[in-house]
């Protein structure tokens, strides 16, 4: 074969099989992980992550631990160190709530002690190893402390009575809660066998009968201070607000009264002003009246002088008119004649005759001979011819009256007129009573 492509091909090989093989000696350590990894001769490699860790099968065994922190609960109950006035024990019952944190410490030998001690138990196994150390520390802590330095350890000063260790501890720590300070140098020797580092401790709650009945006791008399405090300002709210209530009362009071005394001046100024128009009202009423008595003067005299006036012209036309009528009836009369008397006759003779035949009917004749002083007629013929005559008459009277009443009336044969009614017509009884008289 040529050499040439056996190199080639074993160069590939190498370069295949490397990374396998690295990746088969080395392992992930991940953050938050620590692997250990012991060799044959005993030596002890540590690893903490993130990093790659040398593990060769056969040769070495490698084992991995959580590197984070861990958190752990804790409740305790126990009693004080608190005593009388007397110096007789006089213990408190306390409840402390607290949380510890604690961690893998940072040496290799704590790291290897861990491993073997605490991370070889249960999870279940390893919680119950913390509590119970964690609570033994904070019994011994809260027996040897008092009450009052459980609620007031932030602001007293350090006990005279504790240890230089302890208050050295205290400044080293730079805390001021000894129960915190105790438990902590209480657990770090335990701690310290399993191999794990004290990081923190937390107390949430320090609770006791005594502190509930302060806190009662505080709580009612901080509560009685707010009450005061906020019925002092209730009252000064009060007081501004009456006092304001004043100042506005007084000043609508001023208000009020200015008003009443602008309207009783309103008011005298009215008054004035209706004085003073009643007083040109009554000028003017009286001004008014005389020339209305004035000018109902003249228009009486004017309305008198118009009246006479018209009725004078009134009764000249009235004349005139009635003169005029008169002469043109006298004209007619004259032109018509004959003609219209006796178409008046005609139209008259019915109503004549009934007239004479009434006024006959009422009369008596008397007949003395035939020979008299008529030409030798009798008594009747004188009479008829009378009575011819009468009829005559009325007929020219009836054709007559059509004129106007201030006309003449025609006058009888013997120069008498006969008798007129009311209208100027000559009534039946006038020719009876004519006839009468003529004829006794």
């Amino acid at each position: 074969m040529n050499p040439l492509l056996i190199a080639a091909a074993v160069t590939l090989l190498v370069i295949l099989l490397t990374p396998m093989v690295v990746s088969a000696f080395l392992r992930d350590v991940e953050a938050g992980e620590i692997r250990l990894v012991s060799w044959l001769n005993g030596n002890l490699r540590i690893y903490r992550g993130p990093c790659k860790a040398v593990v060769i099968p056969i040769l070495t065994v490698s084992r991995t631990i959580p590197a984070s922190a861990i958190n752990v609960d804790i409740e305790i109950t126990d009693q004080t160190a608190d005593m009388d006035a007397s110096g007789a024990p006089a213990p408190v019952k306390v409840t402390v709530k607290a949380s510890a944190i604690v961690s893998v410490g940072e040496e290799d030998a704590m790291v290897n002690t861990s491993a073997n001690k605490f991370f070889s138990k249960s999870p279940d196994e390893q919680l119950s190893t913390l509590t119970d150390v964690l609570s033994s520390a904070g019994r011994r802590a809260i027996n040897l402390l008092k009450h009052d330095q459980l609620f007031n350890s932030r602001t007293a000063a350090p006990a005279a009575s504790a240890p230089l260790k302890d208050k050295e501890a205290l400044v080293a720590h730079g805390e001021d809660d000894e129960l915190a300070v105790i438990i902590k140098e209480a657990c770090s020797r335990e701690l310290l066998d399993l191999g794990l580092s004290f990081n923190s401790l937390n107390i949430k709650a320090v609770l006791s009968e005594v502190a509930e009945a302060r806190r009662r006791e505080s709580a009612a008399r901080a509560k009685a201070s707010a009450d005061v405090v906020q019925a002092r300002e209730e009252q000064r709210a009060k007081i501004a607000q009456l006092e304001a209530a004043q100042k506005i009362n007084d000043q609508e009071r001023a208000l009020k009264m200015q008003i009443a005394a602008n309207g009783a001046a309103i008011a005298r100024a009215e008054a004035e002003r209706q004085a003073v128009i009643r007083e040109l009202r009554q000028a003017e009423l009286g001004a008014s009246q005389i020339t209305q008595a004035q000018a109902d003067a003249d228009q009486n005299v004017i309305a008198l002088e118009a009246e006479g006036r018209a009725q004078a012209a009134r009764i000249r036309l009235v004349a005139e008119a009635e003169a005029d009528a008169i002469r043109k009836k006298a004209r007619a009369l004259l032109e018509t004649g004959q003609v219209y008397l006796d178409l008046r006759r005609l139209e008259l003779a019915p109503e004549l005759t009934r007239a004479v035949a009434g006024a006959l009917a009422n009369s008596q004749f008397v007949n003395f001979g035939a020979a008299g002083s008529n030409g030798g007629q009798s008594a009747v013929t004188a009479g008829s011819d009378d009575i011819l005559r009468v009829v005559q008459t009325l007929m020219a009277a009836q054709v007559i009256t059509h004129a106007p009443s201030t006309a003449p009336a025609p006058s009888t044969g013997d120069g008498a007129s006969p008798p007129r009614s009311a209208n100027g017509s000559v009534s039946a009884d006038g020719l009876t009573s004519w006839n009468a008289s003529s004829h006794h």
